[in-house]
């Protein structure tokens, strides 16, 4: 994605967790420069933001969270709201669609510490589903998918990295992780609760509703 992890987090207002391990240490940007970028005596803008600012603020957030393009965010917002009379709850479709692709899953098994990296060891192959090759970080899990480590990759230092993350990162209870196989199972989908996104989900059906 272009631009800057740090400034999507300060034009926010708040921490996404874009940039992985320098999140969590004292070099992040919103602890150095907690006001938005561009803006001088470090003011955040005067007046109370529009309806419509609100929501926009909201999608950016969680489209940046998930680290996904304008395209691909809205296309899953759209079909949706193409649905939402037939769906009993449609933020909780939303962020279940979202938590199912191939990328986000790696991140949540705690191979990565970010979605951004998660993205690059899909795309380079470093991971089966089903036994089966795929780089499609796009790729939606179903329950009952197991994720493996792709045998050919097992001697890369990354994966030593990988060993050693997921001793520190216990994955989410919708997922089932064996640390010494590095194959994890995908054994339920995420309530709202579990996944506890940074955002109201409603603004952002507002927003692509216009």
């Amino acid at each position: 994605m272009k631009g800057s992890k740090c400034k999507i987090c300060r034009r926010v207002g708040e921490k996404l967790f874009l940039k992985g391990e320098r999140c969590v240490s004292p070099k992040c940007a919103m602890v150095k420069r907690p006001y938005p970028p561009g803006q001088r005596a470090k003011k955040r803008r005067k007046g109370r933001p529009s309806e419509y600012a609100k929501e926009l603020r909201e999608k950016q957030k969680l489209r940046n969270w998930y680290n996904l393009e304008e395209k691909q965010f809205k296309n899953y917002v759209k079909k949706i709201l193409r649905k939402k009379g037939k769906i009993k709850d449609p933020s909780l479709s939303l962020i279940q669609v979202l938590e199912s692709r191939f990328d986000n899953i790696i991140f949540r098994f705690g191979f990565t510490l970010s979605r951004v990296k998660a993205r690059q060891l899909v795309s380079h192959g470093y991971f089966l589903v089903n036994g089966k090759e795929t780089n499609f970080p796009s790729r939606h899990l179903k329950k009952g998918d197991v994720v493996s480590l792709r045998p050919q990759k097992s001697k890369k230092k990354i994966v030593k990295d990988i060993r050693i993350l997921i001793k520190k990162n216990k994955p989410p209870a919708w997922l089932e992780l064996n640390t010494e196989k590095l194959e994890g199972k995908v054994i339920k989908f995420p309530t709202l609760e579990e996944v506890s996104p940074p955002v109201e989900i409603p603004a952002i059906f507002e927003f692509y509703s216009r």
